[in-house]
Formats: structure tokens, sequence, C-alpha cells
């Protein structure tokens, strides 16, 4: 009886007490559809601290700025078709989460002009998303994005939890109820 009372503690102990193992396992419970690609960490890893550029040449940014909410970064190109296919999805996240405890942050890596951003979204009738850029990939690189999209979901305490790789549907139920249940966890 003493064995089965101190494996329920212990089990308790590993799942409840350790708060961002126990948020994104319930996030990850909901995954369907295009989010099965959404892995989740079993301890979540430390990001870059790689400045990245604002737009219009307004200096750079880290991902420190974002410490205190979850943070959706997609690292994105806009020669590639995947990434241009989702981007108004991830506008669509912003706008309905967008906020205090929750924001969608774009980077474009590589060769991304800031006229040819400008007029992606633009034309994308984008108007609620960042536009920085990460031209030399050294955020990309230091943080492991070989190959576009591939988006990365940030904790609060700036570490990720979760990484996708490749374009997904970011209005899905699934993906809403994920983005739901790490926000209500904080």
């Amino acid at each position: 009886m003493k064995r089965y009372i101190a494996a329920i503690i212990y089990t308790a102990i590993a799942f409840g007490a350790t708060p961002s193992f126990a948020d994104t396992s319930a996030a990850a419970a909901l995954r369907s559809g295009d989010m099965k690609k959404l892995v989740f960490h079993s301890t979540p890893e430390a990001t870059s601290n790689v400045p990245f550029q604002l737009a219009d040449g307004a200096g750079e940014k880290t991902l420190d700025a974002y410490k205190g909410k979850h943070v959706l970064i997609n690292f994105w190109a806009t020669w590639c078709a995947p990434c241009r296919k989702e981007m108004p999805m991830l506008s669509a996240l912003q706008a309905e989460f967008g906020g205090d405890d929750f924001e969608v942050v774009t980077i474009a890596t590589g060769r991304n002009t800031e006229a040819g951003i400008k007029k992606f979204f633009e034309g994308a009738n984008i108007d609620n998303l960042p536009s920085y850029q990460d031209p030399k990939q050294a955020l990309a690189s230091q943080m492991g994005i070989f190959g576009l999209p591939i988006t990365v979901i940030m904790n609060p305490d700036g570490k990720e939890v979760a990484r996708l790789r490749g374009d997904a549907d970011w209005v899905s139920d699934s993906a809403k109820a994920i983005i739901t249940q790490l926000i209500k966890t904080e």
C-alpha cells in the first residue's frame, strides 16, 4: 500500500508540480490534422538572444523582448510558397489571440528585401504582423532553423516548448485549441 501511495505522489509531482510540462502535455493532447506535426519538447529549450532587424531600419530586437507571453515565431521567406500560403492564417491567429498573453512574430530569414516583404504583406492584406528580418540567418542558425517554414512556440519564460516544420493550418480548431490551452495555463 505504501508503495502504491508513493507511486501516486511521485506521478503527481512529476506531472503536476512541473507546470511547463503539464501545460504542454495538455496542449499536445489537442493536436490533430496539420498540428500533428507540432512537436512538444519534454522540457523547455533555450532560445537565442541573437538580434534580428526591425522594419524600416528601426533598429534591432531580440526574443528576450517577448518574455512574459507565449510567442509563436514563424521563420519564413518571401520566395517560399508554403510560407506565403500560411501567412494569412498566422495573421488571422494574431487577430484572434494576439494581446498581453500571446503574439505571433514573423521573421523573414535569408535574402528577403524589405520592399518584397512589404509588397507581399500588402497584397495579402496583412497589417497585424511584424516584418522583421534575419538577413544573415544568424538567429535562424542559432535556433537550428534549417528549411522553411519553421514555427517555434516560446513560453513566457522565453524557452522553446514546441516546433513545427513545414506549413500548417494555423486557424484550424486544433491550432486554436492548442493556443487557448497554452494561454490559459499561465
